[in-house]
């Protein structure tokens, strides 16, 4: 009996962690290499995967595409000899619905934290069957820590590649670059408060990838700007309240290749795997300052902004650098090379970046429009290991924008171009001092409470102070003698009265 209830408790492997650190995603987020369905892996699916040797292998950052991959060497952590494995604990019993409401100045949590001394035990899930266990989790408990991986920086459109959850104390990895049946988990996901960090990003994606919108959050991220944190990432708040410096590859990793590292799978699991107790230590603090209210306002209007998707200006998203400067034939280039490196990333299935930066391509459209040949400016252009390739069409691109007249190209909207009085200058300089002075008073960055195009608003209009700012926000200035509203005239007596 000892035996079995030793097993319960030694569910992870005892090898030692790399200790991966968890990007900021402000948010966002670089080889190349994707799965193609159907093809055979080498390895078991749907599995509880146990931590294995470490994988020596890192992921290139930000490197070219189709470039191959660099051994590292092996840190004595890595190159440890796994454990046996011990066999699987017999069936926990039923346990009864965890209910929270949050925040709460003392949440119960349905989700178990560690110590972050090495990688938790977690289930991969790739294929149908193997969704049921992650289910039945979901089906007891009504909090969720929860993560996405992104391949934003190895292809043409961004896609979701891996899900990560902490559920009931249990970390599960689903991958979405397998073919899943994933409706019912949407539908159980949006009936959960979901622990996050840095969620914008995540929202936007899973909004757009299949219209999902949360019920609640409590966004670590946003957690620490009220609290005054210097450094808002996942990584340095680990470190500042665990003592963890966790490792960073997996924040430029290629999330869409396949069989995914156990680096990886490790790195993925932790970024949920502290997600319950840094909410418990951050909702204790907030709710010493009497700001968990602040906080409930901040996630609520994170989930209204993530349902509006990311922000697209097709018409005129050409127009990079310092391109308002172009005029004549250098504007009509710019356009017409834009797009040449648009299609070329198309193509290729790889973020336009790696085709060229934008700095090329404004160096090119400013050349001619300082009078160079387009063989002259060519013959300085380096497209890497694709020059052969490239070149010929890059100088077709040219040709046709000196070719096109530049008043036909596409203008952006006109917008209203604000205008302040002499007395409004002054009104927004009060507004601001006044703004800093609360923010050095209760040592919070001033910007959080109104940022600057928020001020150019209230020194025109102080009667919109309740509508462009949250009530939080809005309290903290309403004493300001600038955004004194004064009270409506009462009405005249009729003449009948």
């Amino acid at each position: 009996m000892l035996k079995r209830l030793l097993s319960l408790f030694t569910r992870s492997d005892s090898t030692p962690a790399d200790q991966p650190a968890t990007p900021e995603r402000a948010n966002s987020p670089e080889s190349e290499g994707t799965h193609t369905p159907g093809r055979p892996r080498p390895r078991p699916r749907s599995r509880s995967r146990r931590r294995g040797p470490r994988d020596d292998q890192s992921e290139l950052a930000l490197g070219e595409p189709n470039s191959s991959q660099s051994a590292s060497p092996a840190s004595p952590k890595q190159s440890a000899a796994p454990r046996a494995q011990t066999p699987p604990p017999a069936p926990r019993p039923e346990r009864a619905r965890a209910v929270m409401a949050p925040p709460a100045a003392a949440p119960a949590r349905t989700a178990t934290p560690t110590s972050g001394e090495r990688p938790p035990h977690f289930v991969l899930i790739d294929t149908p069957a193997g969704l049921a266990p992650l289910y039945a989790a979901l089906d007891r408990v009504d909090e969720v820590a929860m993560d996405t991986e992104a391949d934003n920086m190895f292809h043409y459109r961004t896609r979701v590649c891996l899900l990560q959850f902490l559920v009931d104390g249990e970390v599960y990895l689903v991958d979405l670059v397998s073919p899943l049946p994933l409706e019912p988990l949407w539908e159980r996901l949006a009936q959960k408060h979901l622990i996050m960090h840095g969620s914008d990003f995540d929202i936007r994606l899973l909004h757009e990838l299949c219209r999902f919108r949360p019920l609640s959050i409590f966004d670590t991220m946003l957690a620490a700007q009220l609290l005054n944190r210097p450094r808002v990432g996942l990584g340095a708040l680990l470190e500042q309240h665990f003592g963890l410096q966790l490792d960073k590859s997996g924040q430029k990793a290629n999330w869409s290749k396949r069989p995914i590292t156990p680096k990886l799978l490790d790195y993925a699991a932790l970024d949920v795997w502290h997600l319950p107790a840094l909410r418990d230590l951050l909702t204790r603090e907030l709710a010493a300052l009497d700001r968990l209210d602040w906080l409930d306002q901040q996630c609520r209007r994170q989930i209204e902004s993530g349902l509006t998707g990311f922000p697209r200006d097709e018409e005129n998203s050409w127009r990079v650098g310092p391109a308002d400067r172009l005029r004549g034939r250098g504007l009509s280039v710019l356009h017409a090379i834009w797009h040449w490196r648009e299609k070329w990333a198309e193509e290729l299935d790889t973020p336009p970046f790696k085709v060229c930066n934008n700095d090329l391509l404004v160096n090119i459209a400013s050349a001619i429009e300082q009078g160079d040949s387009p063989e002259s400016v060519l013959a300085q252009v380096f497209l890497g290991k694709r020059q052969d390739r490239l070149l010929p069409t890059l100088a077709t691109a040219i040709r046709q924008g000196l070719e096109r007249d530049p008043t036909t190209l596409p203008r952006r909207a006109r917008t209203e171009r604000i205008h302040l009085s002499q007395a409004e200058i002054e009104r927004q300089d009060r507004i601001k001092a006044y703004r800093d002075a609360v923010a050095a008073r209760i040592e919070l960055d001033p910007t959080l409470i109104a940022p600057r195009s928020t001020l150019v608003s209230l020194c025109r209009d102080p009667a919109s102070l309740d509508e462009i700012l949250l009530p939080w926000q809005a309290d903290l200035l309403r004493a300001s003698p600038d955004l004194q509203i004064p009270p409506a005239a009462p009405p005249a007596p009729s003449a009948e009265a």
